[in-house]
């Protein structure tokens, strides 16, 4: 699917109801109505055999007698009808259908196929783009077009809403409308048979009517595309989603029982915030970040101050800020003594503020300017209790009043509480009105606030630098692929433990697997010379072939004899565990080092976004719900050191029980070198390394249980493209490395930004422009290698640090027909043939992801770049009115020419 599809679908110039009727129960009926009443500007045509005209317009008996081929085409009939009537509006000329209908996928036509399935091939044949079904409608306030059977309309606005729930967006529409809040598009998605949630998202990332995208989701079906558009996308704007299936019984109804539940949900939240979404958890969350985002600005920081006429209020607004992670803001002396002044005495002039039961508006007044003048305040939340003083709306008027007399680039995040409900209905409007986010309790204002935090946050690690590890120069992958390799080709499902210790080593991961393995086969056999009991020998013969730590049963009669009988045989096989603990029938054997700590990292392979990693204790009733933090791959240091916190923060790694701290930075490399060896391994189904010894100077690996299979596991974040590395002999001899840019060449790109003259800045950004930030030296660096491409020439300087010589960088767009180059070399270095490499280099790159035109711009004086561009083929134009030459390559039909055209 295009966005040029999407943008026929939601810029429709005509539109054609299928199934129109004049019965007011029938969703026919109730499409007609709507697109009526909501002032649409085209034609609109209603086609059934059984009326002469539907709500007074003239309708048509069939598709083929309609009198142009509609732009949109809304299907009101029942399923069995739908596959036939999106092959007559193929035939027409239609290109978009939206399908209300539900149940397609559990009717199956002679064929065995499902309707949906029948319906997906016919319109794709025709090049028909389906909406739904089991869709509500779509509605685009903006044209007037409420092609949707909803009980009311969307106001215009700036959200879009996205939903594959038709009951939710009936309860928004519901929600929506007295609070005035708009959208700009209104979008019942359904079963998303063919139009999904990624395509969506690209489009409304880049519809510059939309501000903030809010998402419904029970379910994703491709979440490699679903993170690529929304990665994309969260950069710009904000993105809220709420997920239906929090539990193992919602998912299952949600899912219709098709998919694999476990930790789904766990994992779901981590996606979203990798992508750099905010996840609310109910309508009601949704509600406070859609009043948020209608009205509030991005904070500067997290700290909050409160401001309140009453103790119980502000107590509980505290409360509510405490338990979510949040923190009040440490009010400065200065501050505190001009409070004192306003302030009567019996309250409070420290965070949070209490002005008293009997404060009057312009002790608000006087108060709230102190605070927003303070430059500790940059966020501010005012809390109001009815009073019989005076009306809660003259308490309003007073404060916003107050707040517009500081100009908004100087003014403190402010949101607002005043409770009640007759009494503070004219007050909260008066709010709404003043663009000032207003809410009815204290709970509910600060779990707004701690949604912005929440959000700034995930955008912040979105933009975050990792630090560098070298870590590809330290695996050995060919080692590793050749591992898995052999195992599968003798048959196996899993790696024996001398191979899962070979495989780690291969990453550098130090274990103790082989050594535990060897051991417990020297206990087996003396075991079987002793004449231990069976029991014994299976026990430890289970060891040197599974190296399983975990608990062994012994259903035996005579059970204190063999366990005593084990306990010995235990300490001598297994010099490293000293400690054997006995529970009933169990035996747990576990390595006990003064002051370590037990560890453990497991990799599932999850249905929807592919490999997981699972951090958490190592201990007996393990769930990986509610014992582990979850991250995807690929890891670098920056998401391994928030995942390591957040592990402590939750509790899943209890630091105080240990007597020496754990060796964080020791554990985000474990991380990032088990993140590198399943991205290098897609044949790896699952991992478990149980447990990990963690001391203060040491992580050593214990046990590991390593599944493999025939099929391979994709990330659902493309991963570094390391197979595009290059090794070049430039023309004075030096040997450079061309490689794909990576999130850790931040620091190496300032400085060849820094490195750049003002006439090298000049023709590669057609201007004079300062020198990159942070928040665009990421955006440079940590690319999607889905939809955009940048190679750097990189080598090392006198001190052994990277530095980059040049780069080119295109960018597709999301349908991959077109990406735009730019290159640049630092000046030092032309002449070398750096610029021509990095060219062919971009041009072979494009062309094997299926890019149809590279093309490019440069000023009219870089005749030299000109010059190259047509020695590779490009076609070349000069326009000197705008003062530019473009470059243009079609990237496939040289392929089928197969050679370049000199042009």
């Amino acid at each position: 699917m295009t966005l040029t599809h999407i943008r026929q679908l939601l810029a429709p110039s005509s539109v054609a109801v299928i199934g129109a009727s004049n019965r007011r129960d029938r969703a026919g009926h109730a499409v007609m109505r709507n697109l009526l009443q909501g002032g649409f500007a085209g034609p609109i045509m209603p086609v059934t055999p059984k009326y002469e005209a539907v709500n007074g317009v003239f309708a048509y008996k069939t598709i083929d007698s309609l009198p142009i081929a509609p732009d949109l085409a809304i299907i009101c009939n029942r399923a069995e009808r739908v596959p036939m009537l999106v092959e007559e509006l193929g035939r027409k000329g239609c290109k978009s259908a939206i399908v209300i209908a539900a149940g397609l996928t559990g009717i199956v036509n002679e064929k065995g196929q499902s309707l949906q399935q029948e319906t997906k091939e016919i319109a794709k044949r025709w090049g028909v783009s389906l909406f739904g079904p089991h869709s509500l409608g779509i509605m685009v306030p903006e044209i007037g077009l409420n092609a949707s059977y909803a009980h009311t309309t969307a106001l215009p606005g700036k959200l879009a809403f996205v939903s594959q729930s038709a009951a939710v967006c009936a309860t928004i529409l519901d929600w929506a409308q007295p609070r005035g809040i708009g959208f700009s598009k209104f979008l019942s998605v359904g079963d998303a048979a063919d139009i999904d949630f990624d395509e969506l998202i690209d489009y409304l990332g880049q519809d510059p009517r939309t501000r903030a995208i809010l998402l419904y989701i029970d379910v994703i079906r491709d979440g490699r595309r679903f993170m690529s558009a929304a990665r994309a996308a969260s950069f710009h704007k904000p993105i809220i989603v709420i997920k239906g299936g929090q539990t193992a019984t919602g998912t299952e109804i949600v899912t219709h029982g098709s998919e694999d539940i476990t930790c789904l949900d766990a994992v779901y939240d981590t996606a979203f915030r990798r992508a750099g979404m905010l996840r609310v958890s109910d309508f009601r969350d949704l509600f406070t970040a859609v009043e948020i985002l209608a009205h509030s600005k991005p904070l500067n920081s997290e700290k909050l101050t409160l401001v309140a006429n009453g103790i119980g209020p502000v107590a509980l607004a505290t409360d509510t800020l405490v338990q979510k992670g949040g923190r009040l803001t440490t009010l400065k002396k200065q501050t505190i003594e001009k409070l004192k002044e306003v302030i009567p005495q019996g309250g409070r002039y420290e965070n949070p503020v209490n002005l008293l039961g009997d404060a009057s508006p312009e002790r608000y007044a006087e108060v709230i300017e102190i605070l927003m003048q303070a430059e500790e305040v940059e966020n501010l939340v005012i809390l109001h209790s009815p009073s019989a003083l005076r009306a809660s709306e003259s308490y309003a008027e007073k404060v916003i009043a107050t707040i517009k007399k500081v100009p908004e680039i100087r003014r403190p995040s402010v949101l607002v509480n005043w409770a009640g409900e007759l009494a503070a209905q004219n007050a909260r409007k008066k709010f709404n009105a003043a663009n000032i986010p207003s809410f009815r309790t204290p709970e509910a204002v600060v779990t707004a606030f701690m949604h912005m935090v929440q959000y700034r946050r995930n955008q912040k690690q979105l933009l975050e630098t990792p630090e560098s590890t070298e870590l590809n120069s330290q695996e050995d992958t060919g080692l590793a692929k050749d591992i898995v390799s052999v195992a599968l080709d003798q048959g196996r499902t899993f790696l024996e433990p001398s191979a899962c210790s070979e495989l780690l080593h291969a990453y550098g991961i130090h274990s103790e697997i082989t050594r535990i393995a060897e051991t417990a086969e020297e206990a087996a056999d003396e075991a079987d010379a002793m004449g231990y009991p069976v029991a014994l020998k299976i026990l430890f013969k289970d060891m040197s072939s599974n190296a399983n730590l975990g608990d062994v049963a012994l259903n035996l009669s005579d059970r204190n004899d063999v366990l005593n009988n084990a306990k010995g045989m235990l300490e001598r096989a297994r010099k490293v565990y000293p400690d054997v603990e006995i529970d009933g029938f169990s035996l747990q054997s576990m390595a006990r080092r003064p002051g370590a700590h037990h560890l453990r990292i497991c990799v599932k392979n999850t249905p929807v976004f592919g490999p997981a990693i699972f951090l958490g204790e190592s201990s007996r009733g393990w769930d990986l719900a509610r014992s582990a933090v979850v991250a995807l791959p690929p890891l670098n240091m920056a998401l391994a050191r928030y995942l390591v916190i957040q592990a402590l923060a939750e509790g899943k790694i209890r630091e105080r029980h240990l007597s020496e701290p754990l060796d964080r930075q020791a554990l985000c490399y474990l991380l990032t070198q088990v993140s590198q060896l399943m991205v290098d391994n897609p044949n790896i189904s699952e991992l478990d390394i149980n447990p990990i010894l963690a001391t203060k100077n040491d992580l050593i690996v214990m046990n590991c249980h390593i599944q493999i299979s025939h099929e391979k596991n994709e990330c659902a974040i493309r991963p570094y493209p390391k197979e595009f590395e290059e090794k070049y002999i430039m023309r004075n001899g030096e040997e450079i490395l061309l490689r794909p840019i990576r999130p850790e060449d931040e620091k190496p790109h300032e400085k060849f930004d820094q490195s750049l003259t003002k006439e090298d800045r000049y023709q590669r950004y057609f201007g004079e422009v300062p020198l990159l930030d942070h928040e665009k030296l990421a955006l440079m660096t940590q690319i999607d290698y889905d939809r955009e491409i940048a190679f750097i020439a990189t080598s090392h300087d006198f001190d052994g640090h990277p530095q980059t010589l040049g780069v080119v960088r295109a960018k597709m767009d999301p349908d991959n027909i077109e990406a735009e180059f730019a290159i640049i070399t630092r000046s030092d270095m032309k002449g070398l043939g750096i610029g021509k490499k990095l060219m062919e280099k971009i041009i072979d790159y494009c062309r094997q992801q299926g890019t149809r035109i590279l093309m490019g711009v440069t000023q009219t004086q870089n005749t030299g770049m000109a010059g190259l561009a047509r020695r590779l083929g490009f076609t070349v134009k000069h326009d000197f009115e705008e003062g530019v030459i473009s470059m243009r390559l079609d990237l496939q039909k040289q392929l089928e020419n197969n050679s370049p055209e000199e042009k």
